[in-house]
């Protein structure tokens, strides 16, 4: 149609009949609900709660707020409303609003109209171009967001400051007839939320001193963080009360949920992945780093912990395996657990530290986030070793002939040590870990039939596990890396029952 029609005299011809934005948005999810097609592609985790409260405001004609964390997708889930669109509608050309050719309502397209009537010309706008983003912030202004008198265009066109022609459009009007969102809504200061009151209930703007009944035809999406987080403003109460609905969004429920955004959204080139192995271990690792981190008391939990953690995270796991393999000329490497120093950056950068985390600094509270992910992973993997406690020396002398971790820990405890480096080869890596007695029998013992890449990794794993739950030491090294050891001199031949300690970092 739109390749064809280029006159309004044209257009009525063809039977075309406009309707509202939200008119648009029902019907085509009305369509997409009865022909079981997603329009939220790419939206994970929300099937059975965001989505179906999104369906139903959109079938309601709502505006909608989006209240949650940061990283929950808000943004996401509102850009991925403009599919509910039609995919092209007709407006007068030349319109700065998107003038609707049968209902105009900015002064150039009813003049433009009044004198060629069926001659008027039309174009074509994509649903692409029919959606509009502003992130709030304090400098935001009226004239911003709505518009104000332009004394260049009233000076150029030889105009009085009375006639509506030196009207300059904000980009809310210029968003006329599509989707407009304002990200971190509190951030806009309290008179210029009020702005908003008559966009929303009734739909017109005022600007300056001009008399304009311009009813807009607009989508709006609004999203938050909840208010009790951010000190710099709230949404004023009218407002809010004027946005029909407020729908939560939360973090992923599950590990699974989240291993899946992490594996869509992290930007792994083709490249790195042939280069680069991720077993399943390391996957689930970066996940239970940012599961432990929505629940640590070093982190502010009212900031909330980022999807974005994981998918960096993911991403600097990659990049430090294949730096090891650059720098030895490696064709294919795999990620290791010694591997997970190099996601530190990627956390740092995405929590917010409570007062006693900056009292720990972000670097341990990084360690102690991975070393509680490892410990939660552990007993998925291996045998708890808090099960082989003390009960009595009778009893615990029967457990340790039958305890897969004695003959490692007893290894440490004769005054051995163990350096696992980052950037070591392949070929030494494996060395060194076939140096400490049991260990590798102690894989062998839960997964006989893996390989020696395999083999490794559960090897690397397990050490890390001990000394999550104080039998072996574990420290950082400045080369990248760990170095295990003996707990304590004095435990040499004391049984697991004591009480766990910190480990060294």
């Amino acid at each position: 149609m739109q390749a064809t029609i280029k006159t309004l005299g044209e257009l009525k011809r063809s039977g075309y009949k406009s309707r509202t934005v939200k008119e648009e948005l029902r019907a085509n999810l009305v369509r997409s609900i009865e022909e079981k097609y997603n329009p939220f592609t790419g939206i994970i985790g929300y099937e059975d709660t965001v989505i179906p409260d999104v369906e139903r405001a959109l079938l309601s004609r709502h505006n909608i707020l989006f209240l949650g964390l940061r990283g929950q997708a808000k943004t996401r889930m509102a850009r991925d409303m403009v599919n509910l669109l039609d995919e092209w509608i007709p407006v007068v050309a030349g319109s700065d609003i998107n003038d609707d050719p049968f209902k105009p309502i900015s002064l150039y397209a009813r003049e433009l109209i009044a004198e060629k009537g069926d001659d008027t010309p039309i174009s074509w706008l994509h649903r692409s171009e029919r959606y509009g983003e502003k992130l709030a912030t304090p400098d935001v202004s009226v004239a911003d967001l709505i518009g104000d008198v332009d004394p260049i265009k009233a000076a150029n066109m030889r105009l009085s400051f009375a006639d509506e022609r030196v009207i300059h459009y904000g980009i809310i009007p210029r968003s006329h007839r599509g989707i407009f969102v304002i990200n971190e809504l509190p951030d806009l200061q309290a008179r210029i939320q009020v702005s908003l009151f008559n966009i929303l209930q009734e739909g017109d703007i005022q600007i300056r001193g001009f008399k304009l009944r311009m009813p807009l035809d607009i989508m709006f999406i609004f999203t938050a963080n909840p208010e009790d987080y951010t000190n710099r403003g709230s949404i004023v109460t009218p407002l809010k009360d004027r946005i029909e609905s407020q729908i939560i969004t939360h973090y992923p429920k599950s590990v699974a949920i989240s291993q899946a955004i992490t594996e869509q959204e992290a930007d792994v080139l083709p490249e790195q992945g042939d280069r680069v192995a991720v077993p399943d271990l390391c996957k689930l690792l970066v996940e239970e780093i940012a599961m432990e981190a929505r629940k640590s008391e070093y982190v502010d939990q009212k900031s909330g912990v980022s999807a974005r953690l994981t998918i960096t995270a993911y991403e600097n796991l990659v990049s430090t395996a294949e730096r090891r393999a650059l720098h030895h000329g490696s064709k294919h490497t795999s990620v290791r657990i010694a591997d997970m120093t190099g996601v530190i950056p990627a956390i740092t950068g995405k929590i917010e530290l409570v007062y006693e985390g900056e009292q720990e600094g972000p670097a341990n509270v990084s360690y102690r986030l991975i070393g509680q992910a490892v410990r939660s992973l552990f007993t998925q993997y291996f045998p708890d070793p808090q099960s082989f406690k003390k009960t009595g020396r009778e009893a615990q002398n029967r457990k340790n002939q039958n305890n897969p971790y004695q003959p490692v820990i007893d290894w440490f405890g004769k005054g051995n040590d163990l350096i696992l480096l980052q950037d070591e080869q392949d070929s030494d890596y494996i060395q060194h870990l076939y140096q400490v007695d049991g260990l590798h029998a102690a894989v062998k013992q839960f997964y006989p039939n893996v390989d020696e890449t395999q083999a490794a990794l559960l090897m690397e794993f397990l050490l890390h596990g001990l000394s999550e739950f104080s039998l072996i030491s574990k420290k950082g090294v400045e080369a990248g890396g760990y170095s295990f050891g003996d707990i304590l001199g004095s435990m040499i031949n004391m049984n697991f029952g004591t009480e766990e300690e910190e480990d060294d970092i």
